[in-house]
């Protein structure tokens, strides 16, 4: 099965290149093209790609727009988006309206391959870290985190108390062979109890749980968890 990939991106020479890279992959395939983020949104629900490689900063609709519109839809497409270093502000915001994840517009074809498989396979290809890095930054986006004040979610009530053992330790950006290291289980095990984690918590992947963290309270910018 060939990963189905639709490229969002107002510049059309951008987009070539990408295709010319993808292009000599055996297992992904480009279904279409699209210069904006309204036709980004149409042509994800018209072609039913796997993954969106979705630019930030684009005419008519913004990429963060579009992400919100992709996800709202109930559409199974992952977003990956696409940004530089002076735009993680833009970032920040794409990972709450749902995106799997970002890279930089400038990261090597390699690490760009790894990270479209990574996010087709239900990964998200932001490190925990770097997430946790994002957040922080820009805690001034959740003010109620921020003062402790957050809502409790209901949804928290699901979980088994090896569940929020492990949900503590992603957040703190661990790996799973790390997580089972350190709870002296196996790899498959804490797999399995992050699936479970993520089915209860109605979250994508482990991005969306390290945003939702922040979100419900669970941690605090600046927090060591």
């Amino acid at each position: 099965m060939k990963i189905r990939l639709l490229l969002v991106d107002d510049q059309p020479m951008l987009r070539l290149g990408f295709r010319m890279v993808f292009e000599t992959q055996p297992d992904l395939e480009v279904v279409g093209e699209a210069g904006d983020g309204a036709q980004g949104v149409a042509m994800t629900g018209a072609l039913r790609p796997d993954v969106v490689l979705m630019d930030v900063r684009m005419p008519v609709m913004d990429g963060i727009e579009a992400t919100r519109r992709i996800v709202g839809s109930g559409s199974p497409a992952r977003v990956l988006l696409l940004t530089t270093f002076n735009l993680d502000e833009y970032v920040f915001s794409g990972l709450r309206a749902g995106a799997s994840g970002f890279l930089l517009k400038e990261v090597p074809p390699p690490d760009l391959l790894t990270g479209i498989r990574a996010v087709a396979s239900g990964d998200a290809v932001v490190a925990p870290q770097v997430t946790r890095r994002l957040i922080d930054a820009f805690a001034q986006h959740l003010p109620d985190s921020a003062t402790g004040c957050s809502p409790a979610d209901e949804r928290l009530d699901q979980l088994t108390d090896r569940e929020r053992e492990v949900l503590a330790e992603v957040v703190r950006g661990h790996s799973n062979g790390e997580i089972a290291e350190a709870l002296t289980v196996s790899e498959a095990t804490v797999k399995t109890h992050v699936g479970r984690i993520l089915t209860k918590l109605q979250l994508r992947d482990r991005v969306q749980l390290v945003v939702y963290a922040y979100e419900t309270g669970i941690v605090r910018p600046g927090q060591d968890t």
